[in-house]
């Protein structure tokens, strides 16, 4: 699939969405799926977009996407994504959304952060019912929400928001490994031999509870005079929390390795924030074989067994939670305690949230409409197996030819002979400048793939559109033969003549200037159909062709396609065969005519069909969107029970 993500926080932002962001990336990439983030920030490397943002005000570390409804639209309609994932709320993200609606791309939301819970703790508690209400506006145009816990799922369905799916968290227990303790680390926050080091990892925020942190430490301290405290993270509160408490150690932001090695050096983890929707860092710290202490909700409530894996007291109850930092004073030399936290985590894998990802954006994509296969059912199903297939009209070289749909076709497919029809190569258009593009070349290494792995014929037949061949022409490579016109032989022994058909076009064989002038004029009809579908799109409304519906109104345009279909079909009565099949004019067609059968293949351009010729010697006409949507209708159910049982290991 080609995913889009949009968000506005990303890898070198160190908080728990970036991080959560990274390793689904990573994951669906490794998948093969092909990820795109657009992004706030500064830089971006490969396969990221900048957006327009602004530092929110007296919290520089946090940038707000800027609305980007004409950009994404350009995007979009250049590079249409499969889905769209929108991690955070933002104007950014909103916009997003309703971009995805308007050009009917399944969009998906996440729900990561707790924002409106932040207003309590910024003195503005009265705007929360408001914040909420803005929460769920947005969400009810996404197609589904994700969120990190049951708890905040039953909580968003409590508040009226709809399709609510479970997206667990994992943690990279090679990374954060008890193994990663340093002593010398150790000695640099002052701690001695035998002494505790207590730590906090986090945004030095208001909305972590870090004051009430701070008090725990002071507390702990009383009882244990050589505690020594530390705090990883930075944030607003930073330089008046260090002014206050000089008996803290504040180590700033850490990453990767660093990171790990100031978990694995610290024996007591405090997690005091009530504002998580489920919280990275206690997980990281279990890994990392410390005793936690935790509020008894969100990942605390999912993964901490009180008193057998760490400790946890009720959430908001301050008294109860200062009487469980005082316990892990006593229970930090506990190894078995400390590798029954490791222990938890193993199976926590990151590998299961992203396959949970991967389904619940898959049905994100049934939701809106016809059903695109993963990558991973792509290459587990058996393909769909044929004879023969004969394709035409690709025109490789223009910005209409839909390339990502014929090599999906050609991918789920498996076949003895590949006819293709002529006009595969668009040679006028790229005489007048037009742009190869990558996937072109991607279509071409796709037929040759499937010469080396399926042994598969390629009979290459000119066009008039790549008639630069003829000059060539009888010419073969091993199974690669390119040829004007081919006698295909049925197993029914039945016999029929494969051509282009631009010869029986007086037009294009007698007068070829004007031919390329009415090429002209198609593009151009085009180009006026894209920005036609994009307005309908935007109304909500389906697919229309332009050209298709002038072709089927003008008097000459339907008298010319059905003497076209006269004269091949003489052709065939002249080379006793017992039907033809043919391309050029972009119209798909099947159909008996006396003792001759008439085919059209029709074209990649618009139309998107194929003919197919069964083993038992069955013709017949498919077209993209339904061959890919039977294909889907045969996963659906397997993946739909992978998903369910995903969800219930997550949520058990």
């Amino acid at each position: 699939m080609r995913i889009d993500i949009v968000t506005d926080t990303f890898a070198p932002d160190v908080n728990g969405v970036a991080m959560t962001l990274g390793r689904i990336c990573d994951g669906l990439r490794s998948r093969g799926h092909l990820v795109h983030v657009i992004r706030t920030g500064e830089g971006g490397g490969r396969g990221e977009t900048i957006a327009a943002s602004l530092p929110l005000p007296g919290y520089k570390e946090v940038r707000v996407g800027l609305p980007g409804p004409f950009r994404l639209r350009k995007r979009w309609t250049k590079r249409r994504p499969d889905a769209v994932y929108v991690a955070t709320e933002s104007p950014l993200g909103s916009s997003a959304i309703k971009t995805a609606n308007a050009l009917e791309i399944p969009v998906a939301a996440g729900f990561h952060t707790n924002f409106h819970q932040y207003m309590e703790q910024y003195r503005l508690g009265g705007l929360q019912p408001a914040a909420m209400a803005y929460l769920k506006k947005v969400h009810s145009r996404a197609n589904l929400t994700m969120a990190p816990t049951r708890d905040v799922v039953d909580m968003l369905v409590r508040e009226g928001f709809q399709n609510v799916r479970l997206l667990g968290r994992g943690v990279d227990t090679e990374l954060f490994h008890p193994a990663k303790r340093d002593t010398a680390l150790r000695a640099s926050w002052g701690a001695r031999d035998g002494s505790p080091v207590a730590i906090v990892v986090g945004r030095v925020a208001a909305e972590k509870n870090l004051p009430f942190a701070m008090e725990c430490f002071r507390k702990m301290r009383e009882r244990v005079p050589d505690l020594a405290c530390v705090v990883v993270g930075d944030g607003p509160l930073r330089e008046k929390l260090q002014g206050e408490h000089p008996f803290v150690h504040f180590a700033g932001v850490q990453t990767g390795e660093d990171l790990a090695r100031h978990y694995a050096s610290a024996d007591i983890l405090l997690f005091p924030s009530e504002t998580e929707t489920f919280g990275n860092v206690l997980l990281e710290g279990m890994a990392s074989g410390l005793v936690t202490v935790s509020q008894d909700y969100a990942a605390s409530g999912r993964h901490v067994a009180h008193d057998r894996n760490g400790l946890k007291a009720p959430k908001s109850d301050q008294g109860a939670y200062l009487g469980e930092c005082f316990a892990a004073l006593h229970r930090w030399r506990d190894d078995s305690f400390r590798g029954e936290a490791r222990v938890t985590t193993e199976s926590l894998g990151w590998g299961q949230v992203v396959e949970s990802f991967e389904n619940h954006l898959q049905e994100a994509c049934e939701s809106r409409g016809p059903v695109t296969l993963t990558l991973k059912e792509k290459s587990k199903r058996p393909k769909r197996t044929f004879r023969t297939i004969f394709i035409s009209d690709v025109h490789l070289g223009t910005e209409d030819a839909k390339v990502h749909e014929v090599i999906d076709f050609l991918k789920h497919t498996r076949c003895e002979k590949l006819v293709l029809n002529g006009d595969i190569i668009d040679g006028w258009a790229l005489k007048r400048g037009a742009k190869w593009r990558k996937r072109h070349s991607r279509f071409i290494r796709t037929v040759l793939k499937k010469m080396e792995k399926d042994d598969t014929e390629v009979i290459y037949l000119r066009g008039n559109h790549d008639d630069i061949l003829d000059r060539f022409l009888p010419l073969g490579f091993g199974r690669l033969q390119f040829v004007k016109e081919h006698i295909h032989h049925g197993v029914d022994g039945k016999r029929f003549l494969v051509v282009h058909g631009d010869g029986f076009d007086s037009v294009s064989t007698n007068h070829k200037w004007i031919a390329v002038l009415g090429a002209v004029g198609y593009d151009l009809l085009l180009k006026v159909n894209r920005v036609y579908n994009k307005y309908r799109a935007w109304r909500g409304k389906e697919y229309y062709s332009v050209s298709k519906a002038i072709k089927a109104k003008v008097k000459s345009a339907v008298n010319f396609v059905g003497e076209y279909e006269q004269q091949l079909q003489e052709l065939a009565r002249k080379k006793h065969c017992d039907g033809i099949i043919c391309g050029h004019i972009h119209t798909p067609e099947d159909k008996q005519v006396g003792e001759i059968r008439y085919l059209n293949s029709g074209d990649w351009v618009e139309s998107l069909t194929a003919i197919v010729e069964h083993h038992d010697g069955r013709l017949e006409l498919i077209r993209h969107s339904e061959f890919m949507a039977e294909l889907a209708s045969e996963v659906r159910p397997a993946r739909m029970a992978a998903a369910n049982v995903i969800e219930m290991e997550l949520s058990a």
